[in-house]
């Protein structure tokens, strides 16, 4: 496997929307439908229904080799939209050792918004905005369970 570049989008509440005109010019369908109820986190239990029915995550493969992601961002747990930042880099390495060496060197003199972890959706994830502005999220995909990547120390 070697390391794959996606694009993530941030929307300011219309996620959904977005995405349903994307798939009806793309065609195909989502991989991945996750809203903020689905996904319990830190200040979630603060949220609004409203806000718990908006997208957490959301995937459109498009093509063979392209996905188009993409979340809400949600003012009351601290985020805030705006061009520039309504976008991210996302970096899918091969191994755990690969993420860390692409995490470690981009973010140098950068700006983490969210270390190296292991996050409830199965990946060792870790978010950060680089010396240049430009935002990044890497990911390893893993699931020792059915035998694909190695476990994750917690």
């Amino acid at each position: 496997m070697t390391i794959k570049i996606y694009s993530y989008l941030n929307f300011a509440g219309n996620a959904e929307e977005a995405f349903n005109f994307y798939k009806s010019v793309f065609g195909g369908e989502f991989d991945s439908v996750v809203r903020f109820k689905d996904m319990p986190m830190e200040g979630t239990d603060q949220l609004s229904d409203d806000e718990l029915n908006k997208i957490m995550h959301i995937g459109l493969p498009i093509g063979e080799d392209s996905l188009l992601m993409a979340s809400d961002v949600l003012e009351s747990m601290g985020q805030k939209i705006k061009m520039g930042n309504n976008f991210y880099i996302y970096v899918s390495a091969p191994t755990r050792q690969e993420t860390e060496r692409l995490y470690k060197g981009l973010s140098v003199n950068g700006s983490i918004e969210m270390p190296l972890t292991k996050v409830p959706w199965g990946t060792y994830f870790g978010m950060f905005e680089d010396h240049f502005g430009i935002k990044w999220m890497v990911s390893y995909d893993y699931c020792p369970e059915l035998g694909w990547g190695e476990a994750i120390p917690t």
